[in-house]
């Protein structure tokens, strides 16, 4: 068993039945099939319900988890200077609830995500249902030259986003997708209101670390910087070495500093 699935648990048979039933019930199907993903994720079981509905199976201790995570990324905020802007919910629903009210706001702004559907609760656990995307891919998965053509339109979603103080707090190559040549964004984590610039600059390093690996630190920087000012990105900067110590991301944090440090001078 994988580590990111002992700590994501298991969901008792009994209880996935409850929640797939009140998914029939919901949408009158008299029989759904059901495909659970192996995801990077710890926190959520999720699974793809007759090709048509993407849904996270959300646990008490998924919430235990994120709460978890939250006071470890809030440490690692607070050590590149500012204080922690990572917010837990108390409840798996709460979970579920911001995931699809972010996913609304970026839809609202003309950002690409699924289509949000709703949220509901089943015995304890929060249930969250969106659009499914088929024949997607991650950034991950595609050519070199291809990320290079993409790029620039991450960083001009990314900028969208944070133009209408709208932060994703959690950008990494697993939460962007690519379907017909286009770019989706999903996994939005939340931030504190009064936080929000400080995670801004946090999500520009992110997806500064996301893009590196696959079309270099210049191109990478060169990409942002037709959407962000120099300020912005010498404010990136200062949360790259807390990114590059997050397991998720494998960058070369001195080569994107250097080629920030000889744009912005």
């Amino acid at each position: 068993m994988s580590i990111r699935r002992l700590v994501r648990g298991t969901i008792e048979w009994e209880r996935l039945e409850a929640v797939f039933e009140e998914l029939a019930r919901r949408y009158d199907e008299p029989e759904l099939r059901v495909e659970f993903l192996d995801a990077d994720n710890w926190l959520s079981t999720p699974c793809v319900v007759d090709d048509r509905w993407f849904v996270k199976l959300v646990t008490d201790q998924n919430s235990l988890v994120h709460a978890v995570f939250t006071g470890a990324r809030n440490l690692g905020a607070f050590s590149s200077g500012t204080e922690g802007f990572f917010e837990h919910f108390e409840d798996p629903l709460a979970m579920c609830d911001h995931e699809i009210d972010a996913t609304r706001r970026m839809r609202d702004i003309g950002v690409n995500a699924p289509a949000p559907i709703e949220t509901f609760e089943v015995d304890g656990m929060g249930v969250l249902v969106m659009e499914y995307l088929p024949e997607f891919r991650t950034f991950e998965d595609l050519s070199r030259e291809t990320v290079a053509d993409l790029a620039p339109e991450v960083f001009g979603a990314l900028a969208a986003m944070h133009d209408h103080r709208l932060a994703h707090g959690d950008l990494r190559g697993e939460n962007v997708l690519v379907k017909d040549g286009e770019v989706y964004f999903i996994d939005a984590t939340s931030v504190r209101e009064a936080g929000v610039d400080e995670a801004r600059s946090y999500d520009l390093a992110c997806a500064l670390a996301a893009l590196e690996p696959r079309i270099g630190a210049r191109a990478a920087v060169s990409a942002a910087a037709d959407h962000y000012a120099p300020d912005e990105l010498l404010a990136a900067r200062e949360f790259l070495d807390f990114v590059n110590i997050r397991p998720d991301h494998d960058f070369d944090a001195v080569e994107v500093k250097g080629e920030i440090e000889k744009r912005c001078h």
